[in-house]
Order: structure tokens, then sequence, then C-alpha cells
């Protein structure tokens, strides 16, 4: 990155005007015998060449970061109580995955009050040292408490890459840690990658899903990413614990709060399609009342949920709970199958994990075709209903 610096000593109004003159954006102005150039420049530098050295482009000097001085690779906790949010065992996973390609260690942060023996689970995901904050001011989440002990812990143990799963309380947190350690965070990744050099390649959809964007952070420590429950797989945990409990400490000044909780109530249990084994995704192709009493009915005798494509949510037909793609939820079913969606980049990015993929749509040419194991070109207005009588009777049958 680089700067414009004017040198006003030099400046004259004939110049001036002849400066304002050649600017395509209109950012140059002139007054009490003073050049400024607004935040409407796009660093075209036509300035530089054709003003004589009154305006000069100067490289700024990056900040570099000796990188041997952090090691390791540190993934969050997320948990309520002695229960640990399952995106968690996704991301220990990843983490052993890319602790490979450097030999880093493994890491995982807790930070919580009565924490009890849920956080021994984690010995059994390859964790090398889980370092747990338990105190009583951490029993509610409360942003600035939270935010003081991982920038402790960040301060101490100094890890090279952070990751944290894209909760409600991840999203919250992560930007927050990041800010203060004046460190990147990339949101949401689909893949991560690890070089030599111990640089996080964070790869996530951008313009709307229409590329993939490769993010690295090569001239700051640590390195933040979040990551979707359901991205990655969760391994399955060793029979035999290892690694080793670290009790971290930090000091009582740190822990004060704006934020005073008076109390907290369990929210109602809704449906999440995230958690569902199997999922009748409609789309806009099936989106008739007819149609969706039929994929009601179908999921019903399939023990699955209901889950639909953006343009249904946004015809007020479902709620966005039931939105799978990169704007709604990410799904990993032992089966889904998916009435009338043509399967844009967006929503094939938030369910192309699922262990068998059934499409039905009308155009042969529809993107949902290459991503799903059987494809079915028809109308679902004919087949769903076939289907669903081919069910019944084989349930009759047994």
């Amino acid at each position: 990155m680089g700067k414009l610096v004017i040198n006003q000593n030099l400046i004259s109004k004939d110049k001036a005007d002849e400066l304002i003159k050649i600017c395509p954006f209109g950012a140059i102005s002139y007054e009490d015998s003073r050049l400024d150039i607004s935040s409407a420049c796009k660093m075209c530098k036509m300035c530089v060449k054709k003003s004589d050295g009154i305006i000069e482009y100067v490289e700024e000097v990056k900040a570099s970061v000796d990188k041997s001085l952090w090691n390791g690779i540190c993934v969050y906790v997320d948990h309520c109580g002695d229960k640990i949010h399952r995106v968690t065992y996704e991301l220990c996973g990843k983490a052993l995955e890319l602790a490979k390609v450097t030999g880093h260690p493994v890491y995982a942060l807790v930070i919580g009050s009565n924490l009890g023996e849920g956080i021994n689970k984690l010995l059994h995901y390859g964790v090398d040292k889980v370092f747990v904050y338990d105190k009583l001011e951490y029993e509610e989440f409360r942003i600035e408490p939270y935010t003081a002990a991982f920038c402790d812990f960040i301060e101490k143990i100094k890890p090279s890459s952070i990751m944290v799963g894209a909760t409600n309380l991840g999203r919250q947190l992560a930007p927050r840690v990041a800010a203060s350690c004046r460190a990147g965070l990339t949101a949401d990744c689909t893949v991560l990658e690890m070089k030599e050099n111990t640089d996080l390649v964070q790869i996530r959809p951008a313009f709307g899903g229409n590329i993939m964007a490769q993010i690295i952070s090569p001239d700051t420590r640590p390195q933040f990413c979040t990551v979707r429950y359901k991205v990655f797989s969760e391994p399955k945990p060793s029979e035999n614990a290892s690694g080793e409990i670290i009790k971290m400490d930090i000091s009582d000044d740190k822990l004060f709060s704006a934020i005073e909780v008076l109390s907290s109530v369990d929210k109602p249990k809704d449906v999440d399609i995230s958690e569902s084994d199997v999922i009748v995704a409609v789309g806009r192709g099936a989106m008739s009342e007819a149609m969706r009493k039929y994929a009601s009915e179908l999921a019903d005798l399939l023990g699955g949920v209901v889950a639909c494509s953006r343009p249904l949510v946004e015809g007020n037909l479902f709620d966005a709970k039931r939105q799978i793609g990169l704007s709604g939820r990410t799904v990993k079913p032992k089966f889904i199958i998916c009435l009338g969606i043509s399967g844009a980049v967006q929503f094939a990015a938030g369910m192309k994990s699922s262990d068998c993929i059934v499409a039905i749509n009308t155009d042969k040419s529809a993107p949902i075709f290459d991503v799903a194991h059987y494809a079915i070109v028809g109308d679902v207005n004919e087949i769903v209903p076939q289907l669903i009588s081919r069910i019944k009777e084989a349930k009759s049958d047994v």
C-alpha cells in the first residue's frame, strides 16, 4: 500500500487549477492556498505524473513480524456449561490436519465458569494443550471479560493461527479479539490450507459466490478465521486421552464489564436443519402450496425436515432458519433431496458435502446436477407424488 504526499510549498494557483482539471474523480480541491485530496481519490496517479513533483506517491513500509515467535494452532471452544458445540470438534480435526504441515502443536482455549469434566473430552480429539480460564465472571457471556481473557491468552502463548466457530457467540467474540490484537479476520471460511512458512490460506466465497477468495495475513500474527458448523468433518474421538489441561489466570482489573446480566432463560428448542440427517429441500420450481405440502409429507415419511433455497425465504414462504446456503445454514445430512432447485453456487456451497444428494429438476443442464449423486430430469409435480406413493407402499409391506 502507498499514499499521496503533497508538497504544499511548491503549489501555485495556476498549477492547482491544472491539477483539479486533471483528476478524473474530482478528488482534488484548492482553498486558502492549500491543496487537498479527498477520499474520492482512486489512486490512479494521474496527478503524480502531471504535477512536476508537487504530488508524490510514497510506498508505506510494511511492519514485519517474526513468525518464529508465534507457534501453535488454537481452536476456541464454544460451549454452554459442560456441553461443547460440535463445531469445536470439527475445528480440532482441521487443526490437526493443518499442524502436520508446520509441526505446530494444537491448542484449545476454554473460557467459562465451573467447567467441570466437560473439557476432558477435548483430550480425546488430539489436542496437545487445553488452556482454561475458569472464573465466576465468565459464568455468563459478556464481551469485555471474554475478550480480555482471549487477549491474555494470545499475549502469553502466542499462537500462530486461531480458529473460531461461526456461532452466534463466535461471531461476536472473534472480530472484537482480532481488532484488539490488530490482526485480520476472515469470516465464514469454507477451505483452510497451511503453507510451510505458517501462513494460513483462508478461502471463502466472495462477490455473491462468484469467486473463491484466497486470503492470507503474511505480516500479522495471530491469524484469525471463523468457520461455519458442518463445513469440516468431525473426527472420531480416540479411546485414550492425550495432552494436558493448563489452568490460566488473569488479573481481576481486566474482568470489568459495563454489561450486567439480570437473568437468562433457555431458548425454546426450534428446528435446526444443520442437525438433521434427512432433508427435503424446496426451490423455486416447487414453491406452489401443493408442492410444499408434498415436501412436508415426504419429509415426515423419511424422518427428516423441510428446508428451502433463498427465493422461498424472500417470498415469505419459509422462515430464514430453514434456508440452505451462504446466507443461510450449512448442512451435511446423510440424505438430501432437492426439489425444483437450480443449484446456484450460493446454495450448493451450503450442502455439497452431504453424504447422498438426489436432485429433481426439469432442466437437464441445472447446476445442481453437478453436485448431485443421483439426478432425475423431470417435473417435481409428477415425480414427488409417485415417490410418496411408493414409499407408503414399501412401508405397508414391512
